[in-house]
């Protein structure tokens, strides 16, 4: 500052505040590209097959930065079919943010 004053971190300088924040996480299974006629065909109970086969990891998103990668796998804690991710690959977070 100009008075030879400085001026102290409103926060305490610290990041810990950031440890807190929750941020939503998107696990991609795979993806479809139908043609438009069979979109505009599809209703309850239609199929839609994915680019990927069931035992193929998933990709884990912050929005669009790829930051994980996984297996699904159903908890064996939760309630009956309750699905999770195992990480196998976890990409450089310093490179995402």
């Amino acid at each position: 500052m100009a008075d030879g004053s400085e001026r102290t971190p409103a926060i305490g300088g610290s990041q810990n505040f950031l440890s807190g924040i929750r941020l939503d996480i998107c696990v991609s299974l795979g993806k479809a590209r139908p043609a438009i006629h069979d979109l505009l065909d599809m209703e309850q109970g239609t199929i839609l097959p994915l680019d990927r086969n069931i035992d193929d990891p998933v990709e884990l998103y912050i929005g669009d930065k790829l930051i994980a990668r996984g297996e699904l796998q159903e908890l064996e804690t939760g309630a009956p079919g309750q699905i999770a991710v195992r990480l196998t690959e976890i990409i450089d977070l310093k490179d995402c943010l």
